[in-house]
């Protein structure tokens, strides 16, 4: 009977975890109140997207295909990767990024029109007297237009505040900033293109109704050149010259941010240029390559201006542009990566991973409740194949990461995420194999699901390319390799030790193993086995990490705070042991020591970067510590129910059994 009650309690846990899994996956993409209706909106054709998909751009320090560069604009901005409206006829319109960045760069009137700016506190609105829809929603520029003003104004005053401390701001004043800077890069994109679309208008064309091309003013820059070099000198410059000169300033500043479209042609140059670098440049005779330069803003302007001719005129022009940017990107051997990146965006390798691990938590359940029937036993071997289909849809896109970055697989805080993912049902599957006692498989999934989604999470608060090079003191493959892989694997393995022992806590609570020691003790002897594993991996990485230090800072020990949790990790590994062979710690006293070692895992994987101090703090954000406060919450709840049960089961074994015969061998009262 209590086996069946442990079963329905368990069953319920796992029910309201996968709903929550569900529930934070669908969260953010989804927008609260009406949808948007644009009624003059077209889609774009896929033949459109799929040419534009592959355009490399340089952003972030390395080159990237349009179609990511428009998938983290997308991300920080809007909060997700796809936004709804309602088109023509009010037929539903489902946009990708690419469909914004094109329609930022080249419909811009139909741009302001989106829903692209994301806002979770109306409060924010309110302070720049725009009237709020709800505590949540996304509006369109148009929206913030009456307001724009006035956001700026805030802007520089909290900026003032943010240099002197930035612990000063409140957080609707953090909000305000964020929205300010959010609407300044939406402006660089939708304002890229302007000169293209417009040309230059100086009075003399104006007149005649007619537009000026910048490439054609390009081509007289060495007249205009001397001529204000004259003017420099005391001589009168024209009107005209000097309203071209204004015009051009304008236009090369709408152009310089944002979109590095072009390889230079010196290969020793990094830096790609902006179309506003090939117009600077050219007037001011900086650049190498004058012919290429206006070659080049040539191409946008006929890509620009075939728009009104129908996407196939577009299409056109812009394969001409894309394939004088790609073969210039090979030469220079930096397209190598564009077309798998794509493909990797594309996928959604992640997403599929996060069904297989759910399918795995359907048949786990059915496994657990059919036992080591057939039924049980067709369930058990789903839950393995789920698992490992997971596991593949996991080490498929984390390889294809690494070919793209030129990098081992972890180097920031979104790797390590999906990295541990991997590695936890890699243990987890391998205990189940050395153990054959499918308790594992119950919860393995579980948070396999969970940890998807919080890398999700986190790259959604981020709005970050997580693709993008390091810092350069982590620049280092060998070291990348050899420490921060043993150190992440350090972390998965303590990790899947506390679930063992969560595993283990309820399986003695609620009755689940039926009474069989044997099983119990195969956990107890798996968490064991884990946490000798913990602490080999983090001890060596521990020391490799001091290594590199060595070669990096001079030093081999900072008693940095990232340092200590590693060195917390190793402590407690010994600690566990040590008890446990001398006798201090028992069963419940083993498993209770793991469960708080995953503590000690979080505060040194995640917590220590939300210091703000120490030479391993790369910035990550401290809105992430809401996820944190939860799983040391959720810990110190499984630490306390195995404390109570540990402590009644010790009260009920000192008690004497009622009814107790009285000891052969004794008198049953004094002597006289």
């Amino acid at each position: 009977m209590k086996a069946n009650i442990g079963r329905w309690i368990v069953f319920a846990l796992g029910l309201f975890a996968v709903v929550g899994i569900l529930i934070f996956a669908v969260r953010d993409s989804q927008p609260e109140g009406d949808t948007r209706k644009v009624a003059d909106y077209t889609p774009w054709d896929q033949e459109t997207l799929d040419l534009a998909a592959l355009l490399p751009v340089q952003d972030g320090g390395r080159i990237k295909p349009l179609g990511t560069y428009a998938g983290f604009s997308m991300l920080g901005l809007h909060g997700a990767r796809k936004m709804e409206i309602l088109g023509k006829d009010d037929k539903k319109v489902i946009l990708k990024p690419l469909d914004w960045m094109l329609d930022c760069m080249f419909r811009p009137e139909l741009a302001d029109q989106l829903p692209t700016f994301r806002l979770d506190n109306s409060e924010v609105l309110e302070a720049v007297g725009v009237k709020a829809r709800g505590r949540r929603d996304r509006y369109s520029y148009n929206d913030l237009k009456p307001g724009l003003d006035k956001l700026r104004e805030l802007s520089v005053s909290y900026e003032q505040i943010q240099r002197q401390d930035p612990k000063q701001l409140k957080a609707v004043e953090e909000q305000t900033l964020a929205l300010a800077y959010s609407v300044r890069t939406y402006e660089f994109l939708t304002g890229y293109m302007n000169f293209a679309r417009n040309g230059l208008l100086p009075a003399s064309s104006a007149k005649e109704g007619k537009i000026l091309p910048v490439s054609e003013v390009m081509q007289a820059a060495p007249k205009i050149r001397a001529e204000l070099k004259a003017a420099a000198e005391g001589k009168q410059a024209s009107s005209e010259v000097q309203t071209i000169t204004v015009l051009i300033e304008q236009a090369a500043n709408s152009a310089k941010f944002g979109l590095n479209l072009f390889p230079p042609s010196n290969k020793d140059d990094k830096a790609w240029l902006s179309a506003g670098d090939r117009i600077f440049h050219i007037f001011t005779g900086l650049t190498r390559e004058p012919e290429q330069s206006i070659k080049d803003i040539k191409l946008l302007e006929d890509v620009a201006q075939s728009l009104k001719d129908g996407q196939p005129a577009f299409r056109e022009k812009f394969s001409a542009w894309e394939s004088s940017v790609v073969e210039r990107a090979k030469a220079r051997d930096e397209y190598r990566s564009i077309p798998l990146e794509a493909d990797y965006f594309k996928k959604n390798w992640f997403i599929y991973a996060l069904v297989w691990f759910l399918f795995a938590v359907v048949t786990s359940a059915v496994m657990f409740f059919a036992g080591r029937s057939k039924a049980g036993r067709i369930a058990h071997w789903a839950t393995v194949s789920f698992l490992g289909l997971g596991l593949i849809y996991m080490i498929i896109p984390i390889t294809k990461r690494s070919i793209i970055m030129g990098r081992p697989p972890v180097g920031n805080l979104y790797d390590t995420i999906i990295f541990i993912c991997a590695a936890v049902v890699a243990f987890g599957l391998l205990v189940e194999w050395m153990t054959r006692k499918r308790f594992v498989l119950g919860i393995t999934p579980l948070v396999a699901a969970f940890m998807i989604v919080l890398a999700r999470r986190f790259e959604v608060g981020e709005g970050k390319d997580h693709l993008d090079p390091l810092i350069a003191v982590l620049r280092s493959n060998y070291w990348l390799t050899i420490h921060v892989l043993t150190i992440s694997l350090g972390y998965a393995a303590g990790l899947i030790t506390a679930l063992l022992s969560i595993v283990y806590l309820m399986m003695r609570t609620l009755g689940l193993d039926g009474g069989d020691v044997s099983l119990r003790r195969s956990v107890t002897r798996a968490v064991y086995g884990c946490v000798c594993l913990t602490l080999t991996l983090s001890l060596i990485g521990t020391v490799l990490g001091g290594i590199w230090a060595n070669d990096s800072w001079g030093r081999f020990w900072g008693w940095d705070p990232k340092e200590n949790g590693a060195l917390m990790i190793v402590l407690w590994s010994l600690a566990i042991l040590h008890a446990r062979l001398g006798g201090y710690i028992k069963e419940w006293g083993l498993h209770l020591c793991a469960m708080f070692g995953a503590i000690i895992v979080a505060f040194s994987w995640w917590h220590v970067n939300f210091l703000s101090v120490g030479l391993h703090n790369y910035g990550f954000s401290a809105d992430k510590k809401f996820w944190l406060l939860i799983f040391y919450g959720l810990m110190g709840l499984f630490m306390l129910w195995g404390a109570i049960a540990a402590l009644v089961e010790k009260m009920q074994k000192k008690r004497p059994k009622s009814g107790a015969e009285v000891p052969v061998g004794l008198p049953s009262k004094p002597v006289g």
